[in-house]
């Protein structure tokens, strides 16, 4: 139904219909969530599945005009601002999180190192390969780039990925959070995300530099602002929120921080990057110690506003999503990236984890761990929607391996390595797979 006639029918003034539609997404992600738990699955799937019900994959197939009623067009872009909030909100925690700490042993070091670079490196190759092999199926008035060079790097660095959020909430259902098998899945993890990342920003680096003035513009432009928070804004934030200070407390720490992401973000973007980049980069850099001693509840505040506003984030990409549109090409491209997707995550885990001391069983647990991909994923393919570095179809069978890879990963975790009560206090989590010390 054309845009025009559902804002006629429906009749009321733009605030109400905006309202309207943030009810039904925050409901079905409510709803969904619960589901999800019940069938021992992480909440956040619940939210994305909900996000693609909403969408035109299943109420364009219903009467009455669902899809464009219940989340009227009008109020998408109010939505999508709303999503991108959360998105900067959500990334400041997982920057905040970011810490190898609770891995100090060498060995422990080399079987990060090795594990991580392997299962980060062999799904790489073979999404640029895909990419390469794919870019005549896709649609190129959708893409901004010209070739296939674009396209393939990005499915290198969407399939490289690894959910961390996703996985700690696994790791902590499954009383596997101190486990060793949990300290280095959650280790790997954030090394994976952390070089996917770069590799992210490299290739946003190349599809939007017109050459190589801009290209050198940009890297540079990059690596000052990386400098500024490590040498000025790190230390900055160290002597401001010192609770020695009389100033000291959960308000100005709270306004503080908020104020810093959101500013970081509005610098990557200037620079050409995306605001994720920036929020991820100010949440590694905020001192943990001041944080903990003067206002330890402020960060968790933060992070439950960006999980109020994550479904939306979630609605926003459901409504790309469109499976009955994907044909027997789209078939072909989502089982063709959820095989490269799992063969090049199980692979290289697996091959790294026995070559560094694991058991079959431990080796066997870490390359299912590892293949979560969850809500990262999704934010990296939307930055890719954007970029214009894949079509609707591609970004459509991404999505659905990312749920796919998500939802497969408690289930046979629990046939590898059953669930067990949470560790005692005190139980070592910094000894490598297998070590008898």
């Amino acid at each position: 139904m054309p845009t025009h006639r559902v804002l006629a029918q429906a009749g009321a003034p733009p605030t109400a219909r905006f309202l309207l539609a943030l009810a039904v997404v925050l409901a079905v992600a409510f709803a969904l969530s619960r589901l999800a738990r019940r069938v021992r699955q992480p909440a956040v799937m619940g939210e994305i599945v909900g996000g693609i019900l909403l969408g035109p994959s299943l109420l364009s197939l219903l009467p009455g005009h669902l899809e464009t009623r219940l989340v009227p067009p009008s109020t998408l872009p109010s939505l999508h601002l709303l999503s991108q909030l959360g998105l900067v909100l959500f990334m400041f925690g997982v920057g905040y999180q970011f810490d190898l700490g609770h891995l100090r042993t060498p060995s422990a070091k080399r079987q990060v190192a090795a594990v991580s670079l392997t299962s980060v490196a062999l799904p790489f190759g073979l999404g640029v390969g895909l990419g390469y092999g794919m870019h005549s199926w896709l649609d190129q008035s959708e893409l901004r780039t010209h070739g296939p060079l674009g396209p393939a790097l990005f499915l290198g660095a969407a399939l490289s990925i690894t959910a961390f959020p996703v996985l700690a909430r696994i790791l902590a259902e499954r009383g596997l959070y101190k486990d060793p098998l949990g300290a280095l899945s959650l280790a790997c993890a954030a090394v994976q995300d952390f070089l996917a990342w770069c590799i992210l920003a490299a290739v946003v680096v190349v599809v939007r530099a017109s050459g190589p003035w801009p290209l050198a513009r940009m890297v540079l432009e990059s690596a000052l602002l990386l400098a500024a928070l490590v040498l000025l804004v790190r230390p900055g934030l160290a002597w401001l929120l010192d609770p020695a200070r009389p100033w000291a407390g959960p308000a100005l720490t709270h306004a503080v921080l908020v104020v810093g992401v959101l500013l970081t973000a509005v610098a990557t973007e200037e620079i050409g990057l995306h605001a994720v980049f920036g929020a991820f980069a100010f949440g590694a850099v905020v001192p943990h110690r001041h944080i903990d001693e003067s206002a330890p509840q402020v960060p968790e505040r933060i992070e439950q506003t960006s999980l109020l506003l994550l479904p939306v984030f979630f609605t926003v990409t459901g409504m790309s999503v469109d499976v009955s549109g994907l044909g027997a090409r789209g078939l072909v491209m989502t089982g063709a990236v959820v095989v490269a997707a799992c063969a090049g995550k199980f692979t290289g885990a697996f091959g790294a984890a026995r070559l560094t001391g694991a058991t079959p069983r431990e080796a066997t647990a870490l390359g299912v761990l590892l293949n979560c991909r969850g809500l990262t994923e999704l934010v990296i393919l939307n930055v890719g929607l954007g970029l214009g570095v894949i079509d609707t179809r591609l970004f459509t069978a991404m999505v659905l391996m990312a749920v796919a890879t998500t939802l497969m990963t408690g289930p046979l975790l629990e046939r590898v390595r059953p669930s067990r009560p949470p560790a005692p206090r005190g139980t070592p989590a910094d000894r490598p797979l297998h070590d008898p010390a």
